[in-house]
This record gives C-alpha cells, structure tokens and sequence, in this order.
C-alpha cells in the first residue's frame, strides 16, 4: 500500500502514523485507521513540498540533501522550513483532521 507515494521515495516503511503521532501529539489509537485514508488527510493538509520535507526529515536524510533538494542556501533556511512544517503539524485544524472522529463526520456529512 502506497508503493508509489512521496512518503515511500524516503522510507522503507509505512511509518508515517507513527511520526505524525509524534509531531502532532496524537495518540495512535485516536487516528484514522486505515493508512491510505491518513495519509490522504495528510497530503491535503501539507504541500507537496512539505510533505516531502516531512518525509525526508522522518527518513533521517542529512540536511545537505535536503538543502540540496529543497535548494535551501543555509541551514537557517531549512530550520524555518522545518519549523514551520511542525508548527503546522501542531494546529489544531490539522490534528483534528487526523483523528478518526473527523473521518466519520466527514462521511456523514457527505452521506446527508
């Protein structure tokens, strides 16, 4: 499952709910249960190039690549980026989407 996405070009795994628990200071238990379903509330969320900000940060790849990535000047430049990544991450509108109670509202609103 999500062979192709952005989240696996840097991890060898799914492990994104795991970080996400972790940035956004939500339990596991509390987030939506289906991966797929998750990670495209998080691709919503996030831009293209944060998301994959986050998932190169996640993977653990040096800042020089994702200076070189990014095309980030200096490492001040990447601090903010990644800074404002998890600020992001931490607003309620976007913990609040991650949570399975979120999803269901969703479907039943769609389903009215």
């Amino acid at each position: 499952m999500l062979k192709n996405s952005i989240w696996r070009q840097y991890n060898s795994e799914n492990s994104f709910r795991e970080m996400i628990a972790k940035y956004c200071r939500l339990s596991a238990v509390d987030m939506i249960e289906d991966d797929k379903s998750l990670y495209n509330v998080l691709k919503k969320k996030l831009t293209k190039k944060e998301l994959k900000l986050f998932a190169m940060d996640s993977a653990s790849q040096s800042n020089e690549a994702i200076k070189e990535q990014f095309g980030f000047a200096n490492d001040e430049e990447l601090q903010k980026a990644k800074f404002k990544l998890y600020k992001k991450l931490k607003q309620d509108k976007v913990r609040l989407a991650l949570r399975a109670d979120a999803l269901e509202e969703d479907f039943e609103d769609m389903s009215s």
